[in-house]
């Protein structure tokens, strides 16, 4: 994934002939500019355990299937297309949290209205 991401990103996401998303702003710009719809959601991928001594060893602890994990958040269109993915965080991190800390709640308020779902784990956003 640290590989393929650096490539993706200077690619963008061609979600047409004439439109190239590179970042999570202009995602959302493209969102409410088109008046389409978004789904976010975060999605865990399972690691070996960090090394002993590292300090922060049992951030990687997912609360959710008591694994090792890292999580990133997922951001794609109705259709289904990948619009957005975002860095990968220690699996511990909640969903609403990783949202926040990637400026999604100041870009959707400055923003044009965007409809966006989700699941419960980002109830309050």
């Amino acid at each position: 994934m640290r590989c393929a991401r650096p490539l993706l990103a200077e690619r963008g996401c061609t979600v047409s002939p004439d439109v190239r998303l590179r970042t999570l702003a202009e995602v959302v710009d493209h969102l409410g500019q088109a008046g389409k719809t978004g789904i976010i959601d975060g999605t865990e991928i399972r690691v070996r355990r960090p090394a002993v001594g590292r300090k922060d060893r049992d951030k990687f602890i997912s609360g959710k299937n008591k694994q090792n994990a890292v999580k990133a958040m997922v951001f794609t269109d109705g259709d289904g297309r990948l619009l957005f993915c975002s860095t990968t965080r220690p699996g511990s991190c909640a969903d609403i949290t990783h949202a926040r800390e990637l400026g999604l709640v100041k870009l959707l308020a400055a923003g044009p209205a965007v409809e966006i779902r989700a699941d419960a784990g980002y109830q309050g956003l």
